[in-house]
């Protein structure tokens, strides 16, 4: 389960890769245009620009599960096939469109409005990655099937979208009866910690970056943000209200993310690059920093979340706690904030001018508190229980200085393929960083003696359906012709 896990986390890294900027892009359009924050007027060519650069980032950021169905398909299949995302880009539409409140309406001849309300939040990122799991599992299963001469147009890749489709009718049909209960068991939950003040909002705040991994923290954000349960906290908070429907400041639910997101994560994302490797920490600064930037100025904090959410679950959980305990001590301090869209630096200087603010300065004090927790948590977490964050993968660290004594990679894939038992022998290929990972259907048929003729460093058989080959960071150049053979 965890190896499944681990495999997830990594196919999510080419959605994610793309949301910094997007994220950066929409910081610097609130700065440029803040009534597109606060609903005013946009004018002047400063406003333009900004309104401009906000949509930009908000095309892809607004739309992720789409990125997630088409990135974890692709990650998850065989062979990083194109054909996958396709899959898992059916299954999305499929899923979102048979579930979306409108046609549940008709479907169960109910009016409009008085459709439960988990359907208008069923295009999240729980169902982009439910949607891209299908698509690669449909994917690897009928990559290769053969119809009759008929119906041979269909055989092969072609027919994975139509595998897809049904399935994702079933999955639809089941997510028919149990979204809705799973949303509103949310909200239940939501509304139950209403009254327990400081209390309250960190465990709202806890609960709240729990679900981000499956989309379903709008549930609960429904309750306290909006007007589900009487709060309507970010409401109030903008209309300048000091006091909420549930008799306390408003902001209260929206201040405790601040030092978090401001100051905890890029701190946090620190420890990461700091328990990297040393030969992939360069590379694993370049992902995280961009991602901690992004936090801070606009409060965006997927890139970083999802970067290693499923690499190591535990040292999540332990985030979404630290993310609890500061929101209650940010309340308990008398810290206000607001925002219209998260809790970054942007929305916290805009929000600060409006009656509900207070004690922003505590902001400073609160953060760099935060900034030595999470660094100091996370540090001991990583390196105490050895857990998988990005630039800890597996591979032994003497491999990523392999040089190879053949470099023709065309003809050590091919001596490979030979060494395996050929292509018959092949159930799946696939590559990390420095090896090439294959799963076997008859682990006799393989000669290792052949294999390590092809001038590879290693081989390693960690059960009798892998072999690993080990080739140093020039891997893909030779899993790429081995994919041609194939």
């Amino acid at each position: 389960m965890m190896k499944y896990l681990q495999k997830l986390g990594k196919s999510l890294m080419l959605p994610v890769a793309c949301l910094p900027v997007c994220g950066i892009l929409m910081g610097i359009g609130y700065a440029l245009s803040p009534n597109a924050m606060i609903g005013g007027e946009i004018k002047g060519a400063l406003g333009i620009i900004g309104f401009f650069l906000i949509k930009a980032g908000g095309a892809l950021i607004d739309n992720m599960s789409w990125l997630f169905a088409i990135g974890v398909a692709v990650g998850m299949s065989d062979d990083n096939e194109g054909t996958a995302g396709l899959a898992g880009l059916v299954s999305w539409l499929m899923i979102t469109t048979l579930l979306a409140s409108g046609t549940v309406a008709i479907l169960t001849g109910t009016p409009a409005e008085a459709v439960n309300p988990a359907y208008s939040k069923i295009q999240n990122q729980f169902i982009g990655i439910v949607a891209g799991i299908i698509g690669a599992t449909c994917y690897n299963r009928f990559k290769s099937t053969r119809l009759p001469d008929a119906l041979s147009f269909f055989s092969g890749k072609r027919c994975v979208a139509i595998v897809t489709a049904v399935v994702s009718i079933i999955v639809a049909a089941v997510l028919f009866f149990v979204w809705p209960i799973v949303y509103t068991v949310l909200v239940t939950v939501g509304e139950s910690i209403v009254g327990l003040g400081a209390v309250g909002v960190g465990i709202y705040t806890f609960l709240n970056r729990l679900l981000i991994p499956f989309g379903l923290h709008h549930a609960l954000n429904s309750v306290f943000w909006f007007d589900a349960a009487g709060i309507n906290d970010l409401g109030t908070y903008w209309a300048g209200e000091l006091l909420n429907g549930a008799g306390g400041s408003a902001g209260m639910y929206m201040a405790g993310f601040f030092p978090s997101m401001m100051f905890g994560l890029p701190a946090a994302a620190l420890a990461i690059v700091h328990c990297a490797k040393p030969e992939r920490r360069k590379a694993t600064a370049s992902l995280l920093g961009a991602a901690a930037l992004c936090a801070f100025i606009c409060g965006v904090t997927e890139p970083f979340e999802f970067a290693f959410m499923f690499l190591a679950p535990v040292l999540y959980l332990i985030y979404a706690v630290l993310y609890g305990i500061f929101a209650a001590v940010s309340v308990i301090l008398g810290f206000r904030a607001g925002f219209s869209f998260s809790a970054g630096l942007t929305d916290l200087v805009f929000s600060s001018q409006l009656p509900a603010a207070n004690g922003t300065f505590l902001i400073i004090p609160l953060g760099i508190a935060a900034a030595v927790v999470f660094y100091l948590v996370f540090r001991f977490a990583i390196t105490a229980f050895d857990l998988k964050t990005p630039g800890r993968e597996d591979d032994d660290e003497d491999e990523t200085k392999i040089e190879l004594a053949n470099n023709d990679f065309t003809q050590m894939a091919a001596i490979i393929l030979e060494g395996l038992g050929g292509k018959a022998n092949i159930a799946s290929v696939d590559n990390c960083i420095t090896r090439l990972r294959l799963e076997i259907k008859d682990y006799t048929a393989v000669d290792e003696k052949k294999i390590k003729s092809a001038g590879v460093s290693g081989v390693i058989r960690p059960s009798k359906t892998s072999v690993q080959v080990v080739i140093g960071p020039k891997v893909q150049f030779v899993a790429d012709e081995f994919k041609k053979l194939m």
